[in-house]
């Protein structure tokens, strides 16, 4: 029996309670050695869905609902493949362009960049429709924009 001052007196405790482990407890410990290597970078699509993002405040854009718009129209168009090109019409890159060359405008790496591409993609949203979300919405009555 062992003195309990909470209660005032004495108490049973269970039979194991007062008895040492029958065993001592081993662990292991792994020691690593953290080492500075080259930084890695994000997938260049989820890279390229940042810069967007970053360029709708130059059209007054706010980022959340705009910005879901704009990611479902590329997904859906070109799945944010720079290189995209439809076998059929020819349209091309992120913004699925027809014909291609449009985007000749914002730079003549056009064929190359995905930034040309979006800068291009986004100011054609502005002026053909006005946002994102309402380009999206063209999208979803006609499958173009």
């Amino acid at each position: 029996m062992i003195a309990s001052t909470v209660l005032g007196g004495w108490c049973a405790l269970p039979a194991w309670a007062g008895e040492p482990d029958p065993k001592p407890a081993h662990v292991r410990v792994w020691r690593t050695r953290a080492t500075a290597g080259p930084e890695q970078k994000a997938p260049l699509k989820t890279r390229l869905k940042a810069y967007a993002f970053r360029l709708l405040t130059r059209y007054a854009w706010r980022g959340g609902e705009q910005f879901r718009c704009l990611d479902s129209l590329w997904t859906r168009e070109s799945n944010w493949n720079h290189r995209a090109k439809n076998p059929t019409s020819g349209a091309y890159g992120i913004p699925q362009a027809l014909p291609a060359g449009k985007m000749r405008s914002a730079g003549p790496d056009w064929r190359s960049n995905p930034r040309t591409q979006i800068r291009w993609g986004l100011r054609y949203i502005k002026e053909r429709y006005g946002t994102p979300c309402a380009a999206w919405d063209h999208f979803r009555a006609h499958n173009w924009y």
